[in-house]
């Protein structure tokens, strides 16, 4: 297989597909690696060490497209990389098709057969792709959030730890997964006053049993998130169902009630966001303002730290990596949780979820490769 790692172009992405330890990887299996000139150096990887590696370093995008049979990347394609795509390409990326149409038809269009890391499973049902960029975008939530809470970034000047005499901070959090269980861990280590909602009882024992009494446990209901999310300092929206948009749990209405200066942070924004007032956001323009609320809402959180992110990835990535570089068509059909990844293949859909959320025809992933 020839496999390509193109330079992430999406607006200040420096993570990287393949770390110069996962191209050595790659070509110790007898395939062959080529990486786009710079493509590393937002993560701190140079063009040598790729070369050290075994890799081969290719001037452009359009010859390494060109040249590739398989791509591997982090964030989804833009429109310009998805006119690339053909039939023969394998793509290995995030994708977050479901608010996405145009990426989708494109994908369709091309006839490549694409992977997406964030609906890859594994034994518990979990998402072991995810998993390390919502641990890193959990943590960067607080971090974000406390930055834009100071005056001079629009916020109210509260400081989320407080100080002896003042009270802390209210951090409230909508869903306690991977991102909202990384998100308590460093509002509770500034000492903020943490609340955490969750419609899953076990998710909330859970939480409960590990954080305790320094973290407040609350069902999530219509009536619970108004009380809470008004009365917060800071809101971190963490809410994921796997493939499909994220579902809008914070009304315009509840935002006009915050006080001003209250700062929200939209880690769900991938999946559509699940604040109604969220837009997607970049690096280079971060925030917004509405009703005197700021909206941190960047699609791409873990890229602003991308050498933690992209070790962070390519330690969970690299198996499969692997596997379908060895053989796409085998690997999937012998592994189904690998399989959950596959969003599109031959113009077709082949995630439900996806399929669903914009109005598309399914088509069975087994039939379709068998």
């Amino acid at each position: 297989m020839i496999v390509g790692v193109p330079t992430e172009i999406k607006d200040a992405e420096r993570r990287v597909g393949l770390t110069p330890n996962s191209v050595r990887e790659v070509t110790l299996r007898g395939h062959d690696v080529l990486i786009q000139k710079g493509a590393g150096l937002g993560s701190g990887f140079t063009d040598a060490e790729y070369e050290t590696a075994g890799a081969k370093i290719i001037s452009t995008a359009d010859e390494l497209f060109a040249s590739s049979e398989m791509i591997v990347k982090v964030k989804e394609p833009q429109a310009i990389e998805r006119a690339r795509l053909t039939p023969d390409h394998t793509l290995f990326t995030y994708l977050h098709l479901a608010p996405d149409r145009p990426q989708t038809d494109d994908l369709v269009a091309s006839g490549c057969m694409a992977v997406a890391y964030e609906t890859v499973t594994d034994r518990n049902g979990r998402l072991p792709l995810l998993a390390p960029m919502s641990q890193v975008a959990g943590r960067m939530s607080i971090q974000a959030g406390a930055h834009y809470l100071e005056a001079p970034h629009g916020g109210s000047g509260v400081l989320l730890g407080g100080v002896p005499g003042v009270a802390p901070g209210k951090i409230v959090i909508i869903g306690g997964g991977v991102v909202g269980s990384n998100a308590i861990e460093m509002a509770i280590g500034i000492g903020a006053d943490v609340t955490v909602l969750d419609r899953d009882p076990h998710v909330l024992d859970s939480l409960n049993a590990r954080f305790g009494p320094v973290l407040r446990t609350i069902y999530s209901t219509a009536a619970s998130l108004d009380e809470y999310v008004v009365d917060a300092d800071l809101v971190v929206g963490a809410v994921l169902i796997p493939g499909a948009a994220a579902p809008k749990l914070v009304t315009r209405d509840m935002i006009s009630r915050m006080r001003p200066g209250s700062v929200v942070v939209d880690v769900a924004i991938d999946q559509g966001g699940s604040f109604e007032t969220s837009k997607a956001t970049t690096h280079s323009d971060p925030v917004y303002m509405v009703d005197d609320v700021v909206h941190y809402c960047v699609a791409n959180m873990p890229g602003g730290v991308p050498r933690t992110s992209t070790l962070a990835l390519n330690n969970a990535t690299l198996p499969f990596t692997l596997a379908l570089a060895a053989n796409p068509k085998e690997a999937l059909l012998n592994d189904p949780h690998l399989l959950r990844g596959l969003n599109v293949y031959d113009g077709k859909i082949t995630d439900a979820a996806v399929a669903e959320a914009l109005d598309m025809d399914f088509h069975d992933p087994v039939e379709l490769l068998g």
